[in-house]
């Protein structure tokens, strides 16, 4: 049986889901695509190869085979995109959530079955329809969970909006004790610059006190202001809005010591390296490409 845990972003990773990137299928067709940064790239010509990204994901595969971390891979669905395992459920505490994705999403929880299956199913989370959210939105921080989430009316037609308040308020009755703040994120179905797709392409918690944060991510100021009064303005990390596009607040965590990152966010890479961190680059920007990166392919089942 799989113990389930996970209290916060950054402690000592055990056990992961990492995403798949065998048998993706065809390029998909603008119509078909869920975010601004994909259509750039089918509309471009520039859209990752497969062979690319399973590369690109294996070189991750590898550190966390260095740091003695259990992987589970999804089951490889022929023709289907199942690289960003972040979006299908997550873990808060010892309770596995499954998110009510995307419609044409709906085969990748099957394809890690065996994997819930190690799991006891009373620890396992199912909602209504109409509660939505994906990974990527939801960040546990010891006592707080951060959630990312739109609250505007139009949000049925924003296809980049994953996270409503009906999910918010689904954590927040699940975890009465803990601190659940909401963030109103800033979205876009056709401008990638603009478009926070998820809580992690605009904020991230590194090590034991610092972050890295995207202010205009924020509908808000003052959801930004209550991460700056949080963290302190000296223990974040600011990145400009072509940085958030590369997704640099999109690295992953092994340990409050050690951040996967990908191997071009120099200027990232040495703020972690001068902070005491040690940086493992992996090369991850044909799967940036799809508007998410390290954090957005994982999905963390246990945690010290």
């Amino acid at each position: 049986m799989i113990k389930l845990n996970v209290q916060n972003e950054t402690s000592r990773l055990r056990a992961v889901v990492l995403g798949i990137a065998n048998s993706i299928g065809p390029i998909p067709k603008i119509e078909e695509a869920y975010d601004p940064k994909s259509i750039e790239h089918i509309k471009a010509g520039t859209y990752p190869k497969e062979i690319d990204m399973i590369a690109e994901m294996e070189s991750l595969n590898k550190i966390f085979k260095k740091y003695d971390v259990k992987v589970y891979r999804p089951k490889v669905i022929a023709d289907y995109n199942q690289i960003f395992a972040r979006d299908i459920a997550f873990v808060l505490d010892d309770i596995l959530i499954k998110s009510n994705i995307l419609p044409n999403r709906e085969k990748e929880i099957e394809a890690i079955q065996y994997v819930l299956d190690q799991i006891d199913p009373e620890k396992i989370i199912s909602t209504s329809d109409d509660v939505h959210f994906e990974g990527g939105d939801i960040m546990p921080w010891g006592n707080y969970i951060f959630i990312g989430t739109y609250k505007g009316d139009d949000y049925k037609n924003m296809i980049t909006a994953r996270t409503n308040m009906k999910g918010v308020n689904f954590i927040k009755n699940l975890f009465p004790n803990r601190i659940v703040k909401e963030f109103d994120l800033n979205k876009s179905n056709t401008i990638a610059r603009d478009n926070s797709l998820h809580l992690d392409c605009c904020f991230q918690p590194v090590g034991k006190n610092m972050a890295i944060i995207h202010k205009d991510g924020f509908k808000n100021i003052e959801d930004y202001q209550y991460l700056v009064n949080l963290f302190g303005e000296e223990n974040l990390f600011h990145i400009s809005k072509d940085e958030m596009y590369q997704m640099f607040s999109n690295v992953f965590s092994i340990s409050e010591k050690v951040v996967v990152s990908e191997k071009n966010f120099t200027r990232l890479n040495n703020w972690l390296a001068a902070k005491g961190f040690v940086v493992e680059k992996v090369p991850y920007a044909e799967i940036g490409k799809q508007e998410g990166l390290l954090r957005c392919s994982t999905m963390p089942l246990i945690r010290d």
